[in-house]
C-alpha cells in the first residue's frame, strides 16, 4: 500500500512522526542513490557509504525540505554533494582527457551495431574517465532522464551554463568513446 503513496505524502507522514515510513523512501531511491555515488567515486564501498550517509542526512534534514521541488531533486543533490566531498577527501587523481576539435560524433552511431552488453561496457568505461561534474551531468540527463531545470536544481549550475557544460561533457564523452573504440579495433587486428 505504501508503494502507491507519493514521496511528498510519505514525507508529511514521516515528519508527523511515522518514522518507519522512511524505509519506503529508501527502497524507492536506494538504487539510484548508489548509482549516482558510484559514478562520482568509482568505488563500490565508498558509494554504498555515501548513499547510506545521504539517507541519514536526508532523514535528519527532512523537516527543512520545502516540497517546492521533487524529493528526488533535493535528495540527489545531497548524494552528489556528499560523493564529491568524499572524492575530494580521498584526493584521488583523475585522468585529464584531451579532446581535439577535429573529432566527430559518429562514434555514437557506430555503437548501434554492437551487442548491448558491449555498448554498456564501453559507455560506462568512458563515463568513468570523465571529470566528476561531467559524470554527474551525463548520469542525471541520460540515465535518470531529468530535464535541465531539475539538473540545475541538483547541481546548482545556472541553466545557461548547464547547457554549455552538457555540450562539452557530451563532446568529451564522444571523444573518449572514439579513442576507446579505435584502440579496441587496433587490438583486435
Amino acid at each position: 500500500m505504501t508503494n502507491q503513496i507519493s514521496d511528498n505524502v510519505l514525507i508529511e507522514r514521516i515528519i508527523a512522526g511515522d518514522k518507519p515510513l522512511f524505509s519506503t523512501l529508501i527502497e524507492r531511491h536506494k538504487d539510484y542513490a548508489f548509482t549516482l555515488a558510484l559514478r562520482v567515486l568509482n568505488n563500490r564501498e565508498d558509494a554504498e557509504e555515501v548513499a547510506h550517509d545521504a539517507f541519514l542526512k536526508a532523514l535528519r534534514s527532512l523537516s527543512s525540505f520545502k516540497m517546492e521541488s521533487k524529493f528526488t531533486t533535493w535528495f540527489y543533490k545531497i548524494v552528489v554533494n556528499m560523493a564529491i566531498s568524499r572524492r575530494r577527501k580521498k584526493s584521488l587523481d583523475t585522468q585529464e582527457i584531451e579532446v581535439s576539435n577535429t573529432q566527430h560524433y559518429s562514434t555514437f552511431d557506430d555503437l548501434g551495431g554492437m551487442p548491448k552488453e558491449d555498448r554498456k561496457f564501453f559507455i560506462n568505461k568512458a563515463i568513468d574517465l570523465l571529470k566528476d561534474e561531467e559524470k554527474v551531468l551525463i548520469t542525471l540527463f541520460y540515465f535518470e532522464e531529468l530535464d535541465m531545470e531539475e539538473i540545475s536544481d541538483i547541481t546548482g549550475i545556472d541553466k545557461n551554463n548547464l547547457k554549455v557544460k552538457m555540450f562539452r561533457a557530451r563532446k568529451k564523452l564522444a571523444g573518449v568513446l572514439t579513442s576507446m573504440l579505435k584502440d579496441e579495433i587496433h587490438s583486435l587486428l
